[in-house]
């Protein structure tokens, strides 16, 4: 049976700017995308921010305001209007893409009263600690949503929706207050002692009116959107136990195959493991160790161990429930958990992810389009060849050559259902060289090419599949039939 590879893409970056109309751009693009073999499309949080038209998403203000209510100064979000979104979704689905989108529970900003509170100082680094007695704070946690008028809910927030938050303005200090009679829930990632508290307004998923209002948002917002999943923001930072229940609920209320990926990001393999082994409602988690891979090997001036870049990652531990990626919003230059990967290594990078047998890998937009407000250039063209590959070539059996602190490769013998499929894939974070490797029989006597254009000289492969391929330093190289070098 003729299969296509999955290939999801997150089709925004941070510094996108407030009249950027993403969604009414997406419906343009939905046919490109599908033709470029992009099976799933990750939006950003698509309710009204703190921020209005200039927040991302990530500054949660009201989970019910898809850009269709005058609050914040505004009635669109960044992104566009409620029935742009809607729309773009439909384009998408219409070409047979899924669109999965983020959603951020774990907190609230830009509230619409203060309130009085009684509180805890605790130690930033390790959260179980308090410091000093008790006292009262002056926060923001009061929110009335007002411009929305009880519209589709009429549940309202204070502080007893919440556990904890950053800012006293009696005293003007920015630090952690943790609630009087609120604990930290346990079962959360043990960074910093306890990670529960992360930003903002921290929602308290121990409160039974806030777990059920979030429950009947999630039936809400998918009968508005009839998405295809959730991007879950943040679950390193939201007790275990709830997205297991909430998921459960969910998908008996829409279906089994709803699918989520879930955002936990550490580098530590085990923590994802962990995560995953509790939860098997959610379907997947970013990679982040094989990010943090690629970020130490890109700055490792050539004396990165290439023999061991997939070791210790969730896509080497846990391959059906990965997906891969380079970098995103959070990694770039500025952010909260910045991590870029250097552009020398962003093609070899990408080739780890685009082109391995296990693993849904993720093309960031700020590295297909750039990201201008960096002055980082995009990567369109060579992706885009990528893309063309996964989408016709990347299939068969794979052998790995990992037998080289510099330089690795693999082969992937293509199949029965894609002509000509196969290839070879060598890269090196060093010296140039080259490599003895199979690519199976579906390739044998013929000619390969690189398609990335670093080295303009054929391969021969013989008749038992063998061939010799070549790197230059610092470099990838993928290797496929002269016939193909046509369609890129």
């Amino acid at each position: 049976m003729k299969r296509l590879n999955k290939t999801m893409m997150q089709y925004f970056e941070w510094y996108l700017p407030s009249n950027c109309k993403l969604w009414t751009n997406l419906i343009n693009q939905a046919p490109i995308l599908k033709e470029k073999g992009i099976t799933s499309i990750w939006l950003p949080p698509a309710y009204k921010g703190a921020a209005g038209n200039n927040d991302t998403g990530y500054g949660v203000y009201d989970l019910y305001d898809l850009g269709e209510f005058n609050q914040k100064g505004s009635v669109r979000t960044k992104y566009g209007t409620k029935d742009e979104y809607i729309a773009a979704i439909e384009a998408l689905q219409l070409e047979g893409i899924q669109v999965i989108a983020d959603i951020v529970l774990n907190h609230r900003l830009g509230a619409d009263e203060k309130q009085e509170v009684i509180a805890y100082e605790v130690d930033p680094e390790d959260r179980n600690l308090t410091i000093g007695d008790y006292r009262k704070i002056l926060c923001w946690t009061k929110y009335n949503f007002e411009g929305r008028n009880n519209k589709y809910s009429d549940f309202k927030l204070d502080w007893s929706h919440f556990t904890s938050i950053d800012y006293d303005f009696y005293t003007e200090t920015n630090k952690i207050y943790k609630f009087y009679g609120k604990h930290f829930s346990p079962d959360v990632d043990k960074e910093h002692g306890n990670f529960d508290y992360l930003m903002g307004a921290d929602v308290d998923f121990n409160n039974l009116d806030v777990v059920n209002d979030l429950t009947l948002w999630g039936k809400w917002y998918f009968d508005q959107t009839h998405v295809d999943g959730f991007r879950l923001d943040a679950v390193k930072h939201i007790r275990f136990s709830f997205y297991k229940k909430w998921l459960h609920e969910l998908k008996h209320y829409i279906g089994e195959d709803f699918y989520t990926v879930g955002e936990y990001f550490s580098g530590d393999v085990n923590s994802l493991l962990n995560y995953l082994d509790y939860n098997d409602e959610v379907t997947s988690l970013f990679d982040a160790p094989l990010h943090y891979h690629f970020r130490d090997a890109a700055n490792g001036g050539g004396y990165y161990d290439m023999s061991k870049l997939f070791e210790e990652t969730l896509v080497d531990r846990r391959p059906s429930r990965a997906v891969t990626f380079v970098d995103n919003h959070d990694t770039e230059p500025g952010q909260s958990l910045e991590s870029w990967v250097q552009e020398w290594f962003k093609p070899s990078a990408y080739a780890c992810i685009m082109f391995r047998d296990v693993g849904i890998p993720c093309i960031f937009y700020g590295d297909y389009y750039g990201i201008p407000e960096k002055n980082i250039p995009p990567m369109k063209e060579i992706l885009d060849k990528f893309l063309m590959c996964r989408k016709y070539l990347a299939y068969g059996e794979e052998k790995d050559y990992f037998d080289d602190p510099d330089i690795i490769g693999w082969t992937r013998f293509g199949d029965y259902y894609h002509q000509d499929s196969g290839m070879a894939v060598i890269l090196s974070d060093g010296p140039g060289g080259n490599k003895q490797m199979n690519v199976g029989k579906n390739l044998a006597n013929c000619v390969l090419y690189d398609c990335t254009g670093n080295i303009k000289e054929p391969v021969y492969v013989d008749k038992d599949g063998n061939g010799i391929f070549y790197c230059n330093g610092g470099s990838v190289s993928v290797w496929i039939k002269k016939d193909n070098m046509y369609n890129l």
